[in-house]
């Protein structure tokens, strides 16, 4: 940078810290925070996967109640996030996995109680439509109107994951 005859030499790392600002999250590359949360939504969309698949096999086929169903397949669902999470999205060298996996999981119980409270407080809100809309279509139309819940509970709850993980399970 010069000024009238008085001149002034900046570092490249300065001039890098001056545009990008001093939070490493936002440089370029794999540890850019949008990159970070594409690739935590594709690992969320497979864990999306595993929370439907178990939710679906323990209500109708080991009839379990909803939101036992619903603790039950989370806890799974995160337990296979742990691990693409640690591996691909936050690319984790801790070698402590069993703390580590102590924090994923403790913002993940928060997570799930963030995805019970969003499914109740919709339940109390909305009308069930599934109960009309489903008679006598059960296998056609009906879409038990939890798993709408559900669907809706998974991106609110989503947020918190990964931004609790980011900030602290993952913390460099």
């Amino acid at each position: 940078m010069s000024s009238e005859g008085n001149e002034q030499h900046v570092s490249p790392e300065v001039s890098q810290s001056a545009i990008v600002g001093d939070d490493k999250m936002l440089h370029k590359g794999e540890d850019n925070i949008i990159w970070k949360f594409i690739k935590f939504g594709i690992v969320g969309f497979s864990g999306a996967i595993v929370d439907y698949g178990f939710l679906i096999l323990f209500i109708e086929v080991f009839h379990w109640p909803d939101l036992v169903a619903n603790a039950g397949s989370f806890t799974l669902a995160a337990t296979s996030n742990y691990f693409l999470n640690r591996i691909w999205t936050f690319r984790s060298k801790d070698k402590e996995v069993g703390k580590e996996y102590l924090k994923f999981f403790i913002v993940s119980l928060i997570g799930l109680g963030i995805s019970t409270l969003t499914i109740y407080l919709l339940e109390l809100a909305l009308p069930d439509w599934s109960a009309t809309v489903g008679k006598g279509f059960h296998f056609i139309i009906f879409i038990k109107y939890f798993y709408i819940l559900k669907l809706i509970a998974i991106a609110v709850t989503m947020l918190w994951n990964f931004f609790g993980n980011l900030l602290f399970t993952f913390k460099k």
